[in-house]
């Protein structure tokens, strides 16, 4: 974990570091989302996909970063499932008071809740996204390859 004198962050530091599977369709979508609202740019946004390490920060194996969602506050700590969701929603101004509700008390657990339900979805439905994806790419290939 990364710790500073005084508990004070350097004011360079981005807001939030977010842990991301960028070989998941799915993971890959919803990041893109988060990218194009504003405040995205002070978030540091981290594919763990083709790390070789075995950890991508302090305290996080590649692996752990891989299965299940986890953002990293400037001070080192590391939050994961669905609190991390709204660890994220807090840091980008659009989402910001959904991000502060729901990152408190019941709501908190309820987000944590539905996140582990999803997960043993996740598979699937990457199978899925995959399968579209793919047959996205060969009807827009087909449509080049008719062009005059």
């Amino acid at each position: 974990m990364v710790s500073y004198p005084s508990g004070r962050v350097p004011p360079d530091s981005p807001k939030l570091t977010v842990f991301y599977d960028g070989d998941c369709p799915l993971c890959t979508k919803e990041i893109a989302f988060y990218e194009r609202r504003r405040g995205a740019e002070r978030i540091r946004w981290v594919d763990v996909s083709p790390a070789t390490e075995p950890d991508v920060a302090e305290g996080l194996s590649r692996d752990q970063a891989i299965r299940r969602f986890h953002v990293q506050h400037p001070d080192g700590q590391v939050t994961s499932g669905g609190r991390a969701f709204a660890e994220l929603w807090a840091a980008l101004p659009g989402l910001a008071m959904i991000g502060r509700v729901c990152r408190r008390g019941p709501l908190a657990v309820a987000l944590d809740i539905a996140y582990l339900a999803f997960l043993p979805f996740r598979p699937w439905l990457q199978r899925i996204a995959r399968r579209r994806r793919r047959a996205a790419m060969t009807k827009m290939c087909e449509q080049r390859n008719r062009l005059p």
